[in-house]
């Protein structure tokens, strides 16, 4: 009897082991994952997991293993994107009956959101950037950063350590959220912003100039890879790598910024990091698997080897997860990174009013505007189906409830 809890989908190229029994998957997203199948440079087979949908060049939601070759479409542009998670000594008890406050001081504390197209004003960058901001830059990223950009002019234009420390926009978020047992959390999802998206939207084109230099056809240009030993691999490599240490710290930061709004807001201080996670769910890192050191890109997927602590978030109005991986090789010791987004966010902008929203984020402190619609929860695929899919991939350790929810 076959006990396996994925389907395997072949069709022409290494096989895909998709974790989607009970979730919907949209033909596009199908038929991007054959098109990863073919590339000729796949170790083994591809992983989908049970958030999967359509993305650029390569589904979100995926695990793809390579020799020898990257695709940094495949990687995405919000390189390092990823969550953190932290356990405090409060208690559901603790916090005040109304959560508004809150909810305005970890905005005031962390910027968030884009306007001015990003630029000199806008108000997710910082102005005058803070002490611990300049001194994490000036020791941790700033030296290579100039190697990097010397190497490739084009990436100085725009933001870099004005955004260390910031949220971003879309799907990215910070959360004041409640466990099981009613302690309270500080959890935040963002990455490696325009920094990250100025190297991942860079190295793509390069790569697709590459494969125009060198007559190589594929099934979609998006897949363009850059193939080890040549200097763009190396380049893309070092900048990537360093985007994903933008993007760690940058969640950091931002924890550290939250933390001190909830005391200056409780008026109390607290212990914290008994439990803490910081997890990338958009990167690239060499691994060993099957006796191979491969490149293992996960596009939307944590890493859950062993042991291994991960974060799955749900949605603004559902529970997310703090889990532990079961280090499952057919998934390449991989997750979901979330629920998964079931449509576009123009249509859920089209299908959703401010009313509904506002039902399905009852009980929540967070926007309730039309500009956040296309988060609303309905938006996103049901976590508990998606959880379910994955009982062979990882295990529960924590629920979490949002109280709170910034958005950008």
């Amino acid at each position: 009897m076959d006990e396996r809890n994925y389907d395997v989908i072949h069709d022409g190229g290494v096989p895909i082991k998709a974790w989607t029994r009970g979730v919907p998957i949209e033909d596009e997203a199908v038929l991007q994952l054959k098109n990863v199948s073919k590339m000729p440079f796949i170790y083994r087979w591809v992983a989908a997991m049970p958030d999967v949908h359509w993305g650029l060049g390569a589904t979100v939601g995926s695990v793809i293993p390579t020799e020898r070759a990257i695709i940094p479409a495949a990687v995405g542009v919000d390189i390092g994107c990823g969550m953190m998670a932290t356990k405090t000594s409060l208690r559901a008890e603790d916090l005040p009956d109304g959560l508004a406050g809150l909810r305005a001081a970890i905005e005031t504390a962390v910027p968030h959101g884009r306007t001015d197209n990003g630029g000199r004003n806008d108000r997710g960058a910082w102005h005058n950037l803070p002490d611990p901001q300049a001194a994490a830059w000036k020791s941790e990223l700033a030296e290579e950063w100039d190697v990097i950009a010397e190497k490739h002019p084009k990436l100085r234009r725009g933001q870099t350590a004005a955004h260390l420390g910031t949220l971003g926009t879309g799907n990215h978020f910070i959360e004041v959220c409640l466990d099981e047992d009613g302690a309270v959390w500080a959890m935040l999802h963002s990455g490696s912003r325009g920094v990250g998206n100025r190297v991942g939207t860079y190295f793509i084109a390069l790569a697709k100039e590459d494969m125009r230099s060198w007559f190589i056809n594929l099934p979609d240009q998006d897949l363009a890879y850059l193939p080890e030993g040549t200097q763009h691999f190396a380049d893309y490599v070092q900048a990537l790598h360093w985007a994903q240490r933008f993007a760690r710290l940058n969640r950091r930061l931002m924890m550290d910024a939250v933390l001190a709004a909830m005391r200056t807001t409780l008026g109390r201080d607290f212990a914290h990091g008994e439990l803490a996670v910081n997890c990338h769910h958009n990167y690239v890192q060499r691994e060993q698997h099957f006796g191979r050191s491969v490149w293992v890109t996960r596009k939307g997927a944590v890493r859950a080897g062993s042991g291994e602590y991960g974060i799955i978030p749900g949605s603004m109005g559902t529970r997310s997860y703090i889990v532990r991986g079961l280090g499952n090789p057919d998934s390449f010791e991989s997750c979901s990174h979330g629920a998964g987004r079931k449509m576009s966010r123009a249509e859920a902008k089209r299908r959703f009013t401010i009313a509904d929203h506002i039902a399905a984020t009852s009980g929540v402190e967070c926007r309730k505007d039309a500009e956040v619609l296309d988060e609303t929860p309905a938006a996103y695929k049901d976590i508990d189906s998606v959880m379910e899919a994955q009982r062979d991939l990882v295990e529960v350790v924590h629920t979490l409830r949002q109280v709170v929810c910034v958005k950008g």
